[in-house]
């Protein structure tokens, strides 16, 4: 019994370290190196032919943007669609790793599983 207490406050300890912590956008530099998952409006985009990247700005237009979300070349094939395209002017929610590129907060989105468009009020939703 006593194995079996530490093995579940072993298991409860991993996967309270593996959750991630929900900020807002603007806060995304005091968050550098972190694991964190942020809700904002992708205001601008742009897609780069040459090398097939895509940056996202999230709450504001570049370079005033809180947050920018970049995929590469090489992770845009993993999307359906275009990118650039699906998700400008839509609130999305992105889970990722911040780190400094240039002096501005950066997530780098690898798949697409961390990127979600939320709905909104003003938004159909499927059933209704």
């Amino acid at each position: 019994m006593k194995k079996l207490i530490i093995v579940a406050a072993i298991l409860f300890a991993f996967k309270a370290s593996a959750q991630t912590t929900t900020i807002a956008a603007k806060d995304a530099d005091k968050h550098l190196n972190e694991t964190v998952t942020v809700t904002g409006k992708i205001f601008g985009s742009k897609f780069f032919a040459n090398s097939n990247m895509t940056l996202l700005d999230v709450d504001g237009f570049n370079p005033n943007q809180k947050l920018t979300l970049m995929i590469s070349g090489t992770d845009r094939p993993k999307f359906k669609g275009k990118p650039e395209d699906d998700y400008k002017g839509k609130e999305v929610t992105v889970t990722g790793k911040i780190i400094d590129f240039k002096g501005k907060p950066e997530i780098v989105i690898t798949d697409p599983d961390q990127i979600k468009v939320e709905l909104t009020d003003n938004m159909v939703k499927p059933g209704f």
